[in-house]
């Protein structure tokens, strides 16, 4: 079954499984005010764009990811970097036919393929504004799934691309990170 795209408050997740279980959602869905009032502070190059499609990557995670221990920070970084890996094909895709994208590196909150602006971007609290998941504040803001819990790993590309594009390549290169759809 093949899932339309939908852009809504909530979006229509593409449902993935990853090989070793992990769930993966991927929902396209239009910026957030905070994302409209600092585009160009968060992507100074990016000033021409009459449209721009925000795409939420969630990750289930193997553990909870509230505290601060050293088999959480090694599961961030599996997370972050099966998430760079799958947005920078994402991304050059996009590219290739023209569309600007790029994707937002979760660790630092600055685009990878742009010049970063003068403020980072905050996945977590563009998740929370786009699909009303609570977020749990202590050193670090952490995002509650609701079937997950605390165990979501989230992250961010931004594209001019239609939505109905971004959706279809990114079916099409899950399979090559190891997602499939569940």
């Amino acid at each position: 079954m093949n899932p339309k795209t939908c852009i809504s408050e909530q979006g229509c997740p593409i449902n993935l499984v990853g090989k070793t279980g992990q769930a993966v959602q991927i929902s396209i869905h239009r910026p957030s005010h905070y994302i409209c009032a600092n585009r160009e502070r968060i992507l100074p190059d990016w000033k021409q764009q009459a449209f721009l499609w925000v795409v939420i990557v969630l990750q289930q995670s193997r553990c909870q990811l509230v505290e601060c221990t050293a088999e959480i920070e090694i599961e961030k970084e599996r997370l972050r970097e099966k998430f760079m890996r799958f947005g920078c094909d994402l991304a050059f895709n996009l590219r290739d036919r023209s569309y600007l994208a790029d994707l937002i590196d979760p660790r630092t909150g600055y685009p990878l393929l742009s010049h970063p602006g003068a403020i980072p971007h905050n996945d977590t609290a563009v998740v929370k504004a786009l699909l009303k998941y609570p977020v749990i504040k202590n050193k670090c803001c952490v995002l509650v799934h609701p079937i997950w819990g605390t165990a979501v790993y989230p992250s961010v590309l931004i594209s001019e691309a239609p939505p109905f594009i971004i959706e279809s390549i990114a079916k099409d290169i899950a399979p090559m990170h190891g997602w499939k759809e569940g």
